[in-house]
This record gives C-alpha cells, structure tokens and sequence, in this order.
C-alpha cells in the first residue's frame, strides 16, 4: 500500500511538474474561485434548508393545536369514532400531514391514521407504545417538535398533549411532510452548484489540455528548437500545423534557421578556404612554425618544425608529436630543458616571450644512422585575442641557423686567416722598407736589392689574396658569362709555361698529355685558365720534391645506357703529393677550407678550390677528386664538346661524370 501511495505520489509529482507557472497558476485560481463559489451555495442552500425546518416545525405545532383542540373534547367523552372520522376527513383534506397517532396517558397508542389500532395490533402482534418522557405529563402545557429523514424524505414530528379541563388526556402525534416546493428548489440548487462546479472544473481540464496541445506543446517545441540552434544544429526546423501568432512565429524561427544554416554553409567554407591558405601558408615557409595553446597544447605544426625537431624520426629520442598532445612530452631533450620554464611563463603571462639558440643532433645518414648538430633558433610569442588583453596562446617559430652559424665560423676563420695573411706581409714589406729608409746608405747594393726582392714578393702575395677574394665575389654573383668553343690544349700549355720555372725550383716534373685532334669543348678561356692554374698551383704545393704534376686530356664517348648522351672531354691534374684524408674531401671544396692548416703551411687562403667549383657549376658541370694520402691526388671534370650550331649555357646540359669506373680510371692515369 505505501508503495503504491509512493508510486501515485510521484507520478503526480512528474505530471505536475510538466505543467507551465501559467497553467498552474490558472488551475490554482479556479480551484479557489470554485471552492468559494461551492461554499456559498451550499451555505445558501443550507439556510434554506434550515428555514424549511423552521417553517414546518411552526406549521406543524399550529396544525397539531388545531386538531387537538377539536379532538380533546370527543377524546374526554371517550367518541372515538367521531374522533376517526374528523382525523380522516383532517387527512384526507391536506397532503402536508404524513401521519397522526394518538396515544392516552400512560402512551398506549389507540388509533393512527394511516393504520388504525386494529391492524397494527393484527400485524405486528405486539402492543404499540409512544414512548414519552417520564415527566412529560407534568410539563402538559409544552409542544415537543422533532424532525427525523425517512427514505421520502425528511418528516417533523410534533407531539402535542391533550388536556381536557385540567386533566392529561394523552398526546396527539403528528407528521408533517417538508414543503415540497422549498425541497425542489433546495434540489435544484444542490445540482445547479454540483453542475457549475463539475462544468468549471470540465472547462479547467479542457482549456489544460487546449493550452497544452495548441500553447504549451508549441511553446516546448521552440524551446528545445532554440537550445539546438544555440547548440549549433541549424539543421533544426519546428513542423506544427498552427495558425495565427504562434504559427507566424514557427514560422519565423523556422526562415531563421535556414538563414543560419546557409550562413554557416557559407562561413564554412570561408573558414575552411581560410585554414587551407594558412595550412598551406605555414607548411611551405623556410622556418619551422609550431602553435600552442595555452596549455601548451600543439594546435599546428608544419613540416619543417617536423623535420628539426625530429618528430619525422630524425633526431633521436623525439618521436611524432600528434595535434592536441603537450608539446613538452614530445620535444627533444636538449630543447626540453630550455624551453619549459618559460613556455609555462608564457603561458601563465608572466613573460612576452624569448630568443632562445640551442644545438641538436640529428640522423645525417639513416643509413649509417650517423649524428650531426645542428643549430637552431627559437622564438617564442604570445598570441593574444583581439583586444590585446586576453593570452590566447604561444606561437612557437624555429630557424635552422646551421649554415649561418657556419658561415659566421668561417667567416671568423677566413678574418683569421686573411689577417694573418695581411699582417705577415704587411709586416715583411714595413720592415723592409723602414729598414731600407733608415739604413739604406749602410747597406751594400746586394742587401737593397734582397730588401726589395722581399716586399715585391710580398705584395705578390697581398695581390693574390685580394684578387682570390674578389674573383669569389664575382662568381657568387649574377654575373653573366660569355661561353665559345675553347681547345683545351691552350690553357693547358698556358697553365704549364707558367708554373715551369716555380716546378723546375721545387724539382717537380710537369707532365702534360693531351690527345692529338681533340675538340674544342664549351667554355669560358678566362675561367678554364684559372681552374687550371688553382688546380696546378695546389698540386705543386702540396708535392715534394722529385715528384711530379701531371695535366691529361682526352675525348669520352657516351656511355650506351648511361645518363650523359652527349660527347665530353675529360681533363685531370694528377700530383704525387701528400694526398687527402677521406674526411677532408667532402668539405675541401667549402670556402675559406684549408687542407695546409693540417700540414702546418699556413700559404694560400682558402678559396681556391672554392672559387674552382663555382666555375664549374658555371659550366654546368661537377669538380671531383680520388686521393690516397701519401700517394696522391687527382682533380678532374668533365666538358661538353663544342657543336657547329653552338649551344646557349642556359642549354648545355648537366655533367656530373661519374660513369660507373671513371675514379678508378683516373686513380689508375695517376699511378
């Protein structure tokens, strides 16, 4: 039982909890308005009722006067049946009167009216008494009026006595029926106020449901309507057949929803075109570009920040740092230490920003799985919202600054060396002359002369740097060139007539073999004349006495399947010399590099071989070498030949030499 009150309870609960303040409200007032309006009318009705009783209880004690005034005389005499014929003439004359009983003093009853004495005897077989208070006879002068309901309704008894000249006779009871009339209207009022208040209550139940079908219903479904477009679902629409104000206005919301759908097709495709451009945007820039949010979250990372950071597999320990991860757990260790503490500063905006350089090592062969550093520039900054106030985020930019940082090196060590170079003849040539100026009577003719020979030499040298450094400059340029056919046996006997003398002095011996009827080959004289002279000019440096340099020329047919399909001439300068050691060779052609560092001789300035490849990537072609330290070193390139038509050097086509046994070929000219 309790759980079914509990059960009823709640369901009650959950009913009325659907309802609308409105409809409550509304159900509240007519229930009080109904309540009040029921009281009235049933407190009308209850006094009309109550006069009823009055009126009957007067009516009957009058008419019970009345007869007992006509009847107590014939009672005396002891008439009897004159006493029934006036009581049935009395009853048969009104309809007000129920029934009239009369009883002698000690309460028996002796005739009635609808029964008579007789029948109720016969019937009931049992005397038939009026029960009388004990001290009625005493108080003979006073009426008892009562008022008892029966099935046909509610009957005033009124008991009055008989007294006849002083004497107590008995007592006449009388039944009068209530007024008809005043029942009917009290029953027409008690149903009207019945009817009224089940109408009203038929009406609150109908215009609940009415409000609830064509008011609430809609009202909840624009409800649930604007949560879902405040939620972003403008795909939502309201399908109900209504008229009027609410229909104009599921109308309207429905014209907004597609407005908002089709706006946010529309921003759609803008933001998506937008994000497209900035995506392609950041992935195609020379820096590294990482954005964070402000729980250092990555957002967006392009492909070079990929590459640095090693999140492609290239560094060590770094693995893929997918969007939505905290950068932290995925950069390199070395980057790690450095940018924590700040990144959270940042974050936290206790800090703008920062510079930081830090050196990586990265996989230079995945092959051979070999290490280099690298090192990289990272600036950090905030990314604030539009008004500048809020911190939005960190945008995070990384430069590969390894060649700067090399460059700067180099540059440094080309200053060195340049101001070494400077300084030593400088000093040479000073001294001399101050010697020469200050002395110079005291010295005899040989020694001025050596004095002289000496700062001549020296300016030589002073020459010979500045002139390498600006023969760089120039080929590092966009300078444009002048190309013809060239016989290559020319510069060749050039370079040799010109280092004869400085080979004869160091007792090295100059080889030159050039292939009779060689063609002439695309080039510039000028620049093939100084590849030839650098090339000489370090073999004979670097070769010892009693060995020899020498300078070969022959014509390479094009290999069948090979990737060159045009004719080439092959030049080399093979030396006996020190030789090269396999880490060298690789950077031997970077500037301001100085393979004579190693060996001690601090001559020349480390452009030579530089200025070198540079000429041949103007002739379209590569500089190689096979070397063996203590053995010897051989340079050599390759050369288009010249054609009748001619060629434009936007046109000559790429020559890297390098068929498959070329550097053995060579090796094997060399010794």
């Amino acid at each position: 039982m309790l759980a079914f009150l509990k059960n009823t309870r709640e369901v009650i609960a959950h009913w009325w909890s659907e309802f609308t303040l409105q409809t409550k409200l509304m159900a509240a007032a007519t229930l009080v308005v109904s309540l009040i309006m029921s009281g009235l009318t049933f407190w009308a009705v209850n006094t009309i009722q109550q006069d009823a009783r009055l009126n009957d209880t007067r009516f009957g004690r009058d008419l019970g006067l009345l007869l007992a005034a006509n009847v107590t005389p014939l009672i005396a005499e002891n008439k009897l049946s004159e006493v029934a014929r006036f009581s049935h003439r009395f009853y048969s004359s009104t309809s007000s009167v129920r029934y009239m009983i009369y009883a002698d003093a000690s309460g028996k009853i002796f005739f009635g009216i609808p029964f008579s004495q007789s029948e109720v005897q016969n019937s009931l077989t049992i005397e038939r008494r009026i029960q009388l208070p004990e001290n009625y006879a005493d108080n003979s002068e006073l009426l008892m009026v009562r008022q008892h309901l029966t099935p046909d309704g509610e009957v005033t008894d009124v008991f009055v006595p008989l007294s006849h000249e002083g004497k107590y006779l008995g007592v006449l009871a009388i039944g009068i029926n209530a007024n008809p009339t005043v029942v009917a209207s009290s029953n027409l009022t008690r149903d009207v106020t019945i009817a009224v208040f089940i109408s009203i209550w038929v009406m609150v139940i109908l215009g609940a449901v009415f409000n609830a079908l064509q008011v609430t219903q809609p009202i909840k479904e624009l409800l649930v309507g604007v949560k879902n477009i405040a939620a972003g679902n403008f795909k939502q629409r309201i399908n109900l057949p209504l008229g009027g104000e609410l229909g104009e206005l599921i109308s309207s919301f429905n014209e907004m929803a597609e407005r908002l759908e089709s706006y946010e097709e529309q921003n759609i495709e803008e933001l998506t075109a937008e994000k497209a451009k900035l995506e392609t945007l950041v992935s195609t820039i020379a820096d590294g570009a990482v954005l964070l949010d402000t729980s250092l979250q990555v957002i967006l990372v392009n492909p070079t920040a990929r590459r640095i950071f090693g999140w492609d597999g290239g560094v060590p320990g770094a693995t893929s740092a997918p969007v939505g991860e905290n950068v932290l757990h995925y950069l390199p260790v070395t980057v790690q230490m450095e940018l924590t503490r700040p990144l959270y500063q940042i974050a936290s905006g206790d800090k703008e920003g920062g510079e930081f350089r830090i050196t990586l090592s990265s996989v230079s062969d995945r092959a051979t799985s070999r290490l280099e550093n690298r090192t990289v520039r990272i600036l950090l900054t905030t990314v604030l919202d539009q008004y500048r106030e809020t911190i939005k985020g960190i945008a995070m930019t990384v430069q590969d600054i390894t060649r700067e940082v090399e460059l700067n090196e180099a540059k440094s060590q080309f200053i060195s060396n340049v101001s070494h170079e400077l300084r030593t003849p400088l000093f040479n040539i000073k001294s001399f002359i101050e010697t020469l100026h200050e002395f110079g009577e005291d010295l005899s003719e040989s020694e001025r002369r050596e004095f002289l020979e000496t700062a001549n030499r020296e300016t030589d040298r002073l020459t010979r740097l500045v002139n390498d450094v600006l023969d760089l400059s120039k080929l590092e340029s966009c300078r444009i060139y002048h190309f013809d056919a060239v016989d290559i046996a020319q510069p060749v006997e050039q370079t040799l007539r010109t280092y004869q003398l400085n080979a004869k002095d160091k007792g090295i011996e100059l080889i030159q073999e050039i292939d009779p009827d060689l063609p002439a080959v695309v080039g510039n004289y000028d620049l093939l004349l100084q590849v030839l002279a650098n090339l000489v000019g370090n073999a004979l440096k670097f070769t010892k006495s009693g060995g020899c340099v020498a300078i070969r020329a022959y014509l390479q047919e094009p290999a069948p399947n090979g990737r060159n399909k045009t004719e080439q001439v092959r030049i080399e300068i093979s030396d006996t010399g020190i030789g090269i050691d396999p880490e060298d060779q690789k950077a031997i052609f970077d500037r301001f590099f100085r393979v004579e560092n190693r060996v001690h001789t601090l001559e020349g300035t480390g452009l030579g071989l530089s200025i070198v490849r540079n000429i041949m990537e103007k002739h379209h072609t590569s500089i190689h070498l096979v070397s063996e330290v203590g053995v010897g070193t051989t340079f050599w390139f390759d050369l288009v030949v010249f054609k009748e038509e001619g060629l434009q050097i936007e046109q000559l086509p790429r020559v890297d030499g390098a068929i498959a046994g070329a550097s053995s070929s060579v090796g094997a000219s060399l010794f």
